[in-house]
């Protein structure tokens, strides 16, 4: 087992504008990924299994719902924090950030955003602890970009809803304890239900054969004839700008996220630069390899950057939809070309699992599609400063 010599770029310092509240929460997150995740999962991505036992770790460094208020066992924490931390895990896997993104943003998020206070108070501190987990279901079969579109349908039965449909791609969904689905009532309008395990008729079957988050859970949700109480309907926010609001929060997670992995990427580039030894001298002292490995670190800072202010734009609740798009398409874009030119810097031996690079990239070809592809995302900023929909 290789240790984890990870060090963190930060060419423009950077963590000179972080509180020291932001530093401690980063460094707890980083020394656990560098524990417990590190060491064990290029073996579970080699077989394609998520593992379990670090979900307790997750909570212990506060990645479910770190913004949540503490009294429903929230961190209380502020989005810089989240961003961190979310940083933090994806430099450590990609499959590991989405099983945390989901349980914050898309779960938790609802619940304490769009829930009533019975619901915050049954589900919130089960989900921070860990001891629930949660997934989300807007993606169907046939509607993955136009979400507006879905065919899953609830119905009111005076006592109950009863809900049919499926969702497809959905994280953590092969263990999760409840799923917050959104569905098309009667008259066609958008609500979110929180549907739980053991519901008669909802079942979850696992997607195998993945090349991409193999070390993350990932199945569909199926609701044939499911008795969902009235209790468990979302009554804050209906209509498509619900679900869409969750996604905001988890594209900016996923801004920050982006850049641990290519700070994995260039960190791991960059160290075998200088040890491999090729024409008498490491391969560092070569232009080539230079014009990488500087790239590589221009276009992290710009992202870092990019992230932060942002961050401070989330943190006072102006942060817009295009703007959270637009840090989404670019960090990923970002990472993924890095992970694809530090993958040359190693030559053949990046291509193996005795190092990260390979693993990333895998990954961020799912994380470049998912909530919200890199197209859309472009179509999101296009509409934003022209005033005309692509779509």
């Amino acid at each position: 087992m290789k240790p984890d010599l990870f060090e963190a770029p930060d060419y423009y310092n950077l963590d000179e504008l972080f509180s020291e509240e932001h530093l401690l929460v980063r460094d707890a997150a980083r020394q656990w990924v560098k524990r417990d995740i590190t060491p064990i999962i290029e073996e579970y991505a080699q077989k394609a299994e998520f593992p379990k036992q670090i979900l307790g770790g997750l909570a212990e460094i506060g990645a479910f719902g770190p913004y949540i208020p503490e009294e429903y066992g929230g961190a209380g924490l502020d989005q810089i924090s989240y961003g961190l931390i979310m940083q933090e895990i994806e430099r450590g896997d990609s499959g590991v950030r989405s099983t945390a993104s989901v349980q914050s943003s898309l779960v938790m998020y609802p619940i304490f955003k769009y829930g009533t206070e019975e619901q915050r108070k049954k589900y919130l501190p089960k989900l921070a602890s860990g001891e629930f987990m949660g997934c989300f279901g807007l993606t169907e079969p046939n509607h993955g970009s136009n979400p507006g579109g879905m065919e899953t349908k609830f119905k009111d039965m005076g006592d109950h809803f009863l809900l049919n449909g499926a969702k497809l791609w959905i994280s953590n969904s092969p263990f999760a304890d409840i799923a917050v689905v959104w569905a098309k009532n009667e008259e066609g309008r958008i609500h979110g239900l929180i549907v739980e395990r053991g519901m008669e008729g909802f079942s979850t079957p696992e997607t195998h054969g993945k090349w991409s988050l193999r070390a993350s859970a990932t199945g569909e949700l199926i609701f044939d004839n499911v008795k969902v109480p009235k209790e468990n309907l979302l009554p804050g926010k209906n209509g498509l700008g619900a679900p869409l609001g969750c996604l905001d929060s988890a594209r900016y997670g996923i801004a920050w996220g982006a850049i641990g992995a290519a700070m994995d990427c260039y960190d791991t580039a960059l160290r075998y630069a200088k040890e491999r030894i090729q024409f008498g001298k490491p391969i560092a002292a070569k232009q080539l390899q230079q014009k990488k490995l500087a790239e590589m670190i221009t276009e992290i800072t710009k992202a870092q950057l990019l992230t932060f202010r942002l961050g401070q734009l989330k943190n006072e609740d102006c942060a817009t939809s295009a703007q959270i798009s637009m840090a989404k398409r670019n960090n990923v874009d970002m990472a993924l070309h890095i992970a694809r030119e530090a993958r040359q810097v190693l030559g053949a031996m990046g291509i193996t699992g005795d190092y990260s690079i390979m693993r990333h990239m895998m990954n961020l070809e799912s994380v470049i599609t998912y909530e919200g592809t890199h197209d859309i995302h472009l179509l999101i900023t296009g509409a934003d400063i022209t005033g005309l929909s692509a779509f």
